[in-house]
């Protein structure tokens, strides 16, 4: 099977084909005219990276699942060292999210403080109350 047979066959671009096989997650050999050729197997294999992939793992940590690629990857009980990589990944994604969360609220809270009517300056310190009828002096820079 020539790549493009296996991308129409996966949904998965040549490109992203290439970077499985860069990455040791599929293989291939070249024919005479040095066209890759992928055995038919490989498109479960590619499915099963895609799956891996749309859990959130990356192509290394699909590398820890590289034996158990050419079958129903969901099949069969993870072994220890698969849930571990699944912790760990989840992990990573728990502090990223942590760490977007609170530049969200950094970001709020700094919306909040500086819209208009809060009552607060650039700076952080509270507006004086302007006299009735006075008028406002351009900010020197």
């Amino acid at each position: 099977m020539r790549i493009g047979e296996l991308a129409g066959a996966t949904g998965v671009t040549p490109r992203a084909l290439r970077h499985y096989e860069q990455a040791g997650l599929i293989t291939s050999h070249r024919l005479a005219n040095g066209y890759r050729d992928y055995p038919e197997s490989t498109v479960d294999r590619v499915r099963n990276i895609r799956l891996l992939l749309d859990l959130g793992l990356t192509l290394e940590d699909a590398g820890f699942f590289k034996d158990c690629l050419d079958g129903d990857l969901l099949a069969g009980p993870p072994s220890e060292a698969a849930l571990g990589v699944v912790r760990r990944r989840l992990g990573v994604l728990e502090r990223r999210i942590d760490a977007q969360l609170a530049q969200r609220d950094r970001l709020r809270g700094a919306l909040e403080r500086f819209s208009p009517g809060s009552g607060t300056t650039r700076r952080g310190s509270p507006r004086e109350p302007e006299p009735e009828g006075a008028q406002r002096q351009p900010a020197r820079r």
